[in-house]
C-alpha cells in the first residue's frame, strides 16, 4: 500500500473520531459533490458527565440526604442507540479525606443507588458525621442533565442549620464572594479531586484593601479521589476579615470546590461558586421574609466597577431604598447591607453598570438571614447565569419548596416539570409565563401523590428573554426558620459537535 493511501485512511479515521460521523467522497465522484457546503454543527447529548460533592458535616447529629436524578430526554435530545453509544450508568463513589486519617474519620456517605432510567430520583440517607465527599460519573442515556443534590440538617449546636449544595462538575477556577474569617465564623473551602493524579490548588483571599497574604504559598495538595477541607481563618496572619472573596485556581489537575460556612448563633450553609465574572449580574431567590441581606462583590480585573442596584419584584424592577449603587475598586472586595430589602415579597437582585459604556466584570454573592434574635438562620445566594436550555434541582419536598423565576430583560416562558418522587408518584409539567422585569415564585410544585424526594426541571421556551432560577427549601426546627437556596445552573446536557467533509489538499506535499 502506498503512502497517499495510508494518509487518506488516517485523515478519515481522525475525522470520524472527532465528529462521530464523516461523509467521505470517493476520488472518482464529481467535484461538485465535494464542493457542496458543509452541514452546520449539530448539538448532541453528552455521553459522560462527572459530578463532585463535598463532605457534608462533622456533626454527630447531622442527617444527610443525597439525591441523584437524570431528567428524561425530549425528542431530538435523546442519545442515539447503537453499538457506539456509551453504556448507561450513574454511579457515586467515596472521595476520601486524607486529613481525617489520624483522628475521627466519620462515616462514609451513603451513595444513592445507581439511577437506572431517566425520570425518577434515587435517594440515600446518612446519619452522623461525614468527612468524606463523593465523586460520580454518569454515562450514556443517564449522562445528559445528571444532577445530584446533597441536603444536610443539623438540628442543634453551633453549626445548626439546613445546608444544601448541588454537586458540581470539576473545573480549574472558582470565585466565592461573601467568605469570612470573622470571629464566630468557620469557613472551609472543600476541594475534591476526581482524577487518578494529584491536583494542586491555590486559595487566594481578597479583602476591602486588596489581596491578603496567606500561609500556603506552595498550594494545597489534593490526592487522587480525595476531599481536602481548607479552613480559611488560619491562612491569614493579619487578623480576622469579615468580608472576603476567596479565589480557587489549580496549578495542576482539576477539582470541585464549595465553601461551607458556619456562624455561631446564625446557622450554617454552603456557598456555591459565583458565576463567571460578568458586567451584568443577577442573584435570584431572596426570600420574602428575609430579615437581613448583605451584598458582597469583587472586581477581578484592573478597572473599578460602579454598579446600579435594582430589585426585581413580582410587580416590576425598582431601586431599593437601602442602597442605589455600589462602587468596587479593582482587586478589592466591597459590600453593602440591604436592610428591609424585600418588604415581604420574594425578589431577585440585579446589578448593572451605572455607565453602560463601562462594562467591568464582577463576581457577587448574597448572605441572607431569616428569623430574629437567637432564632436566626443564614444562607447564601451566588450570582448565577441564565438557564439557556435546561436546569434541574434534585431534592425537593412535598412541603417547604419554592421556585423563583426571574426574567429581568424581556418576557419569557418556561416549562416547569416536577418528577415522580423517589418513593412514588407521577410527574407533572406546566408552562409558566413571565413578564419582563419581574420575578415569579411557585410554591405548588409537588406533583399529585408524590412520596419522598422529587426533582424540578426548568426549560425556557424558545423566543423569550433570559430566565434565572433558584430553589428555596425550608424546614422549621425548634422555632428556627432553617432554609437553603440553590441557584439552578444549566445542565450542559448537550454539546456542539462539528461536522466535517473530505479535504484532499491535506495530502499535498
Amino acid at each position: 500500500m502506498n503512502r497517499p493511501t495510508l494518509s487518506l485512511i488516517a485523515v478519515a479515521t481522525a475525522l470520524a473520531a472527532v465528529t462521530g460521523f464523516a461523509a467521505l467522497t470517493a476520488p472518482g465522484e464529481p467535484a461538485a459533490a465535494s464542493a457542496a457546503p458543509a452541514p452546520q454543527a449539530a448539538r448532541l447529548p453528552v455521553e459522560r458527565t462527572s459530578l463532585l460533592c463535598p463532605a457534608p458535616s462533622v456533626s454527630e447529629i447531622a442527617e444527610t440526604l443525597t439525591t441523584s436524578y437524570t431528567p428524561p430526554a425530549a425528542g431530538a435530545q435523546a442519545p442515539a442507540a447503537g453499538a457506539d453509544a456509551a453504556k448507561p450508568g450513574a454511579v457515586l463513589g467515596v472521595a476520601k479525606n486524607p486529613n481525617a486519617a489520624g483522628g475521627k474519620k466519620g462515616k462514609a456517605p451513603k451513595a444513592p443507588a445507581s439511577v437506572t432510567a431517566p425520570g425518577k430520583p434515587v435517594s440515600a440517607e446518612t446519619d452522623g458525621a461525614v468527612t468524606h465527599g463523593l465523586t460520580g460519573t454518569a454515562t450514556g442515556t443517564l449522562a445528559p442533565g445528571w444532577t445530584v443534590q446533597q441536603t444536610t440538617l443539623v438540628p442543634a449546636g453551633a453549626a445548626r442549620g439546613l445546608l444544601g449544595v448541588g454537586c458540581s462538575a470539576p473545573d480549574t477556577e472558582f470565585w466565592f464572594p461573601a467568605a469570612s474569617t470573622a470571629k464566630g465564623r468557620a469557613d472551609y473551602v472543600h476541594l475534591t479531586n476526581p482524577d487518578d493524579t494529584l491536583a494542586v490548588a491555590d486559595v487566594e483571599l481578597y479583602g476591602p484593601e486588596g489581596e491578603l497574604k496567606t500561609s500556603i504559598p506552595e498550594g494545597v495538595q489534593v490526592p487522587p479521589h480525595s476531599t481536602v477541607p481548607v479552613l480559611l481563618g488560619p491562612l491569614l496572619s493579619g487578623g480576622a476579615q469579615e468580608n472576603l472573596t476567596a479565589h480557587v485556581t489549580t496549578r495542576t489537575g482539576r477539582v470541585g470546590a464549595a465553601l461551607g460556612s458556619a456562624g455561631d448563633g446564625v446557622g450554617s450553609d454552603w456557598l456555591a461558586p459565583s458565576a463567571d465574572p460578568a458586567a451584568r449580574v443577577l442573584l435570584p431567590g431572596i426570600p420574602a421574609d428575609a430579615t437581613g441581606v448583605r451584598l458582597v462583590a469583587f472586581a477581578p480585573g484592573e478597572s473599578d466597577a460602579d454598579l446600579k442596584i435594582q430589585l426585581v419584584t413580582q410587580n416590576g424592577t425598582i431601586v431599593p431604598a437601602a442602597a442605589e449603587s455600589l462602587h468596587i475598586k479593582a482587586g478589592m472586595t466591597a459590600f453593602v447591607d440591604l436592610p428591609d430589602l424585600t418588604r415581604g415579597a420574594a425578589a431577585s437582585l440585579l446589578l448593572t453598570p451605572t455607565d453602560p459604556k463601562k462594562q467591568v466584570p464582577v463576581v457577587a454573592a448574597l448572605k441572607v438571614v431569616r428569623g430574629k434574635g437567637s432564632d436566626t438562620e443564614m444562607a447564601f445566594i451566588p450570582a448565577t447565569a441564565p438557564v439557556t436550555a435546561r436546569a434541574t434541582v434534585a431534592d425537593n419536598r412535598a412541603k417547604g419548596t419554592a421556585l423563583t423565576l426571574t426574567a429581568p430583560e424581556a418576557a419569557a416562558q418556561v416549562k416547569v416539570t416536577s418528577s415522580a418522587g423517589s418513593e412514588g408518584g407521577s410527574p407533572a409539567s406546566r408552562t409558566v409565563s413571565l413578564k419582563a422585569g419581574t420575578t415569579t415564585v411557585l410554591t405548588d410544585l409537588a406533583p399529585k401523590g408524590v412520596k419522598g424526594s422529587y426533582a424540578v426541571t426548568v426549560e425556557p421556551v424558545a423566543g423569550g428573554g433570559p430566565v434565572y432560577a433558584a430553589r428555596m427549601l425550608t424546614v422549621t426546627e425548634d422555632g428556627i426558620p432553617m432554609f437553603t437556596v440553590q441557584t439552578l445552573v444549566d445542565d450542559r446536557g448537550t454539546v456542539q459537535v462539528p461536522t466535517a467533509r473530505q479535504d484532499l489538499t491535506v495530502l499535498d506535499d
